[in-house]
This record gives C-alpha cells, structure tokens and sequence, in this order.
C-alpha cells in the first residue's frame, strides 16, 4: 500500500477540525486547490474517501473516522522524535492552539503575549475563550493544545504549571455607605445585595459561597452576563459585586464610579494554571513557556497578582 505524506495527515485533520477546505487552507496558509489536491493523492494512497464534501462543509466518512485518531498519533509521534532529538526550534516555530477563561483571558493576555512574543519570535497562538468545561472537554478532544484555566480542574489526566493566585475584589458604587468605610470587612457585607455572572459559572458559584458565609444575598433577578455588565449595574446603585483583580487593574480606573478594594478578613483569590495533555509531544517545552509566562507575569503584573512557584 502506498502511504500518504505526513503534511497529507495535517491536511486531512485540518479539514475535519475546521469542518470546511476554505477554512482549512486559510488555516494552513495554503490555497484551496492545493489543499484538494493533496487530499485527493492521500485518498488515492489509501484507497479510500477520507472526506465527504456537502453544501453546508465537509466531513469524515466512517473510513475517515478510522483514519483521524490513527493520523493524529503519527502526527504526535513525529512531533516527539523532533523533541526526544533535542529540537526545540521545531516547538518554538509552531503554531499552537490555546484555550483561555473569557473571564481572564482579555484582562491577562494582552499583557503577557507581547513579551512573550519576543522571547519566541516564531511562536504563534490560535486563542479562543471557552468556559471551565468547556476548556477542560476541548483538551480532551484535541480541539486546544494548551489551556489556562482556574483550579478546580475535574479532568485528572492534564498536567498542571501553577501560573499566577488573583485576588477577587469587593467593588461598590462611589456613593453607598460602604465607600465612606476606610478599612472594609466581611461582617460589613451582611444583609448585602450582591451581583454576580450567572448563574452556574464557576465564578458564580465562588462567589456565591462567600456570600453565603458572610450573609449577603445574591441577587438572581439580575444576573450579569459578563464582567462589564457586573461592574455598569453596580455604577447605577442595584449592589455590590466581587471583580477578579486583573479586570480590575484593565478596567476600572479613579472615574469609573466605583470604589474597589479588598475585604481586610477574608482572602478571597483564584489560582490560575497553564495546563496539558499528559502525551503531547511538546509537554517539556510547554514547561519551558509556563516559566517564560511567570516571569512575565512577575514584571509586568505583579503588582496586581501573586505569581506561584512552579512544579
């Protein structure tokens, strides 16, 4: 049996990930025709249809779909030898795809990746913000090759680079009784209305059991959709919220409306990691950029977080 080329196995993946050619090529930075016309040879080397093509995208046929964990490997393989034989520039030139809270990733990325950037002129980043879970499942999946995430994470199979500890911040409107307090306290907080993102969310729930133990009520007739619109129904008086400490160093500044600060008795914070698959081939030089975005993090954000030692 002939064998397709291993840029044939990248090929094919791209177009079952992207679920399009069109999508695929651009992804790849090639033209369509070229595209067809590689997967066309692999098929032929096969002697099978890998993809089927239709009006609303193209899609692995069930020899495909044989196909794709089994291309994905020799993918990997061939990544590790590279790896295994001390080639970094390989990892360093890659293109790698990496999940992010969108409750995080706006408010730290910008900061980080330019530095980060010029440390590995050639690395580049697909970025896509994702929930918890949904980072968690898409690792699994093979849909990212790297996540940052807040711990808990459910998955026990990805290693974990500790990368930064955010404190969660009380924020009140300039003209509630509470911004006249100099030192505030979690006792101050009983009998409070407290907003918070909706409910279910991971940021939700963490807030809702400060809450909880402080004696605030959470109100669900008005939930936020987002952290901006958390911090716009505080500035019109409707209560307090919690605000993570990077989105407040991005976005809240002296004419914002608000009073921001944290609860003197409480230690209210949550621990963000960059996060892997056990087998990618790339794993020692993700450690290498877990270390590279720490010190990052340090000189250019730590005045705003706490940077946590590594593994």
């Amino acid at each position: 049996m002939n064998r397709p080329s291993l840029k044939q196995l990248e090929y094919v993946l791209a177009v079952a990930k992207n679920g399009s050619f069109r999508g695929a090529a651009d992804e790849l930075g090639i033209s369509q025709p070229t595209l067809t016309a590689q997967i066309s040879r692999a098929e032929e080397a096969l002697g099978e249809k890998l993809l089927e093509r239709s009006r609303s995208g193209a899609y692995l046929t069930p020899a495909g779909r044989l196909f794709e964990p089994q291309a994905r490997r020799v993918l990997e393989a061939m990544e590790e030898l590279g790896q295994v034989m001390g080639d970094t520039a390989i990892n360093e030139k890659a293109t790698y795809r990496l999940g992010v809270k969108g409750t995080l990733g706006p408010y730290l990325l910008p900061q980080i990746l330019p530095a980060l950037k010029d440390a590995h002129p050639n690395l580049r980043f697909y970025v896509r913000e994702d929930s918890p879970r949904g980072l968690e499942e898409g690792i699994a999946r093979g849909e990212y090759d790297l996540i940052i995430t807040t711990l808990p994470i459910n998955a026990k199979d990805l290693v974990q680079e500790p990368l930064l500890r955010e404190k969660i911040l009380l924020a009140a409107p300039a003209d509630h009784p509470l911004s006249q307090v100099k030192t505030w306290r979690g006792q101050y907080l009983d009998g409070e209305q407290v907003l918070t993102t909706e409910h279910g969310h991971q940021f939700s729930r963490q807030i809702e059991a400060v809450c909880q133990r402080l004696g605030a009520q959470v109100r669900r007739d008005y939930e936020g959709s987002s952290l901006d619109a958390l911090r716009l129904m505080v500035v019109m008086g409707m209560g307090l919220t919690f605000l993570p400490a990077l989105y407040v160093e991005s976005e809240i500044n002296a004419d914002s409306g608000l009073r921001v600060g944290e609860l003197a008795d409480e230690n209210i914070a949550r621990l963000h990691v960059l996060a892997w698959r056990p087998s990618s081939p790339a794993r020692n030089f993700y450690k290498v950029l877990a270390r590279d975005l720490r010190s990052i993090i340090a000189t250019r954000l730590g005045h705003a977080v706490d940077v946590m030692q590594g593994q």
